[in-house]
């Protein structure tokens, strides 16, 4: 007998919204985050901040996105969720001026009422992102 495995809400959830970020679709990105998501980005870059509210985090993607020139893609690996929380393992790449920016992260976010309400990346080199983008 085949065994069915049922994805959690909050995995779908957060499956969605880096399939829509992938494709550009900024608009679906905004139905799956809460109207007060706050996002964390941390290093020293000239992206390391909070961004607080829908509005804040969707231009922080778009600079993001311009500053790449539209190369910063992220590939899910795996999402693994309950209630509250949904964390992925992803492998995120861009290239910058010739220079092409591999790494990977584990990204948690807190989930509300099928919203993400915050989100925090765990980077394996957390400052890469400073060398290409200075603050």
């Amino acid at each position: 007998m085949a065994q069915v495995s049922v994805e959690h809400p909050n995995a779908t959830l957060f499956r969605r919204g880096y399939e829509a970020f992938n494709s550009g679709d900024m608009d679906a990105v905004r139905e799956t985050f809460d109207q007060n998501i706050v996002w964390h980005t941390g290093g020293r870059s000239r992206f390391s901040r909070d961004s607080h509210g829908i509005d804040d985090t969707l231009g922080f993607f778009m600079e993001l996105i311009q500053a790449t020139n539209g190369t910063f893609h992220t590939e899910v690996h795996d999402i693994i969720a309950n209630d509250d929380h949904a964390v992925a393992l992803v492998s995120s790449s861009a290239e910058v001026n010739g220079r092409k920016i591999e790494s990977r992260a584990a990204h948690v976010v807190h989930v509300k009422d099928g919203k993400v309400t915050e989100s925090w990346f765990f980077d394996e080199d957390p400052y890469q992102f400073d060398e290409v983008f200075p603050a």
